[in-house]
């Protein structure tokens, strides 16, 4: 990737990435072609954290019925659970 910062396409807030705050971990939705040094610099660089380990997963889109007999489907997508340096903190607001 060109930029950095393109890698993180924004946090992902559901229940369970609620949950893994407390052990200082956090989801983020990312760019399907960013890599795990990408996002750990893009983290780094935007949140102002240290960022000790970085897992991605990747999730191909499901297929949407559309309104006729057809089929779509939905895009694919990437997240990564991001573990910080005890003490740091992102805020979730």
């Amino acid at each position: 990737m060109n930029n950095a910062l393109s890698a993180i396409k924004g946090l992902h807030i559901t229940e369970k990435g609620t949950q893994m705050a407390g052990q200082n971990k956090y989801l983020f939705k990312v760019s399907t072609a960013a890599n795990k040094l990408e996002i750990k610099q893009a983290v780094e660089d935007f949140f102002k954290v240290k960022v000790v380990k970085v897992n991605t997963m990747n999730y191909t889109g499901k297929q949407r019925r559309e309104r006729t007999l057809h089929y779509g489907k939905k895009p694919d997508w990437k997240r990564a659970v991001v573990t910080l340096r005890a003490g740091d903190k992102i805020d979730l607001e």
